[in-house]
């Protein structure tokens, strides 16, 4: 289980991004941290990940918790052997590497050879389009086959709790679809705990068991997906959606000041 025990964040020691975040990810459930670009989502992966560290941030309150023992003082390297791993935003694949050679860079940390090459071909049941295309260089791939490429490379390390920053960013919906329930059946399949970034409020309820919404550095509303998809709040904030169900127009939006009567 990994637990955030409100912690919080700075950059270079000065800028505070984080403000007393508290969430936890159970065994083999899928968690979504929701909110608005700006929020402090990416951070918080980067916080549990270690990945912190090479942009100048730190934990400077609180503490992060994997199966009851701290890892917010472990470096990134240390962090991914727990069998903790964060897909970045923005498809970072090796472009001159092959797609087979960018799955493979997934499982360095590894030294069981032959699970390898089995996890190689679960990948390809998973990703059929990538097996057609292993021989590709990556960097000439579309967006949605580097989006695979990343999650693929993400499963190949056996992950504990796998962390994925925006998978559907800049995706067309049907390939949206698609890559989601892959997610879901990964986990259903390999019992690996997720915890998924998005903007895209509705795909990412769809599978996840439980939800946070962030704002300005800040945990404002958690509870089940259920819950938080019948949140009138999260539907007017977040899906567009009026009291009654319509979709709210752009003059509405524009000229709306927010209630935010979670706060």
């Amino acid at each position: 289980m990994l637990k955030l025990n409100n912690i919080e964040v700075a950059y270079l020691n000065v800028i505070r991004v984080l403000h007393g975040v508290s969430l936890k990810v159970d065994d083999g459930a899928i968690v979504a941290l929701l909110g608005a670009n700006g929020a402090g989502k990416s951070t918080t992966l980067k916080a549990v990940s270690g990945l912190l560290k090479v942009e100048e941030g730190e934990v400077t309150g609180g503490n992060i918790e994997w199966d009851d023992k701290r890892i917010d003082k472990k470096n990134a390297e240390q962090i991914g052997k727990l069998g903790i791993i964060q897909a970045l935003e923005g498809r970072h694949v090796f472009g001159h590497l092959t797609a087979e050679e960018n799955l493979l860079v997934g499982a360095f940390n590894r030294r069981d050879g032959n699970a390898v090459k089995l996890d190689l071909e679960m990948v390809y049941s998973y990703f059929p389009r990538l097996k057609a295309l292993r021989r590709n260089i990556a960097g000439y791939l579309s967006g949605g086959e580097q989006q695979m490429v990343v999650i693929g490379r993400a499963m190949m390390a056996k992950p504990k709790l796998m962390m994925l920053d925006e998978p559907s960013l800049g995706l067309a919906p049907l390939l949206v679809e698609e890559i989601y329930n892959i997610i879901k059946r990964f986990n259903t399949e390999s019992k690996t705990s997720v915890l998924l970034v998005e903007q895209n409020v509705r795909v990412a309820l769809s599978i996840a068991h439980y939800g946070y919404v962030m704002e300005n550095g800040r945990i404002v509303l958690d509870g089940t997906a259920e819950f938080l998809k019948n949140n009138e709040d999260v539907k007017e904030f977040y899906m567009g959606l009026s009291t009654v169900g319509a979709k709210k127009s752009y003059r509405d939006v524009k000229h709306y000041k927010r209630r935010k009567r979670w706060l």
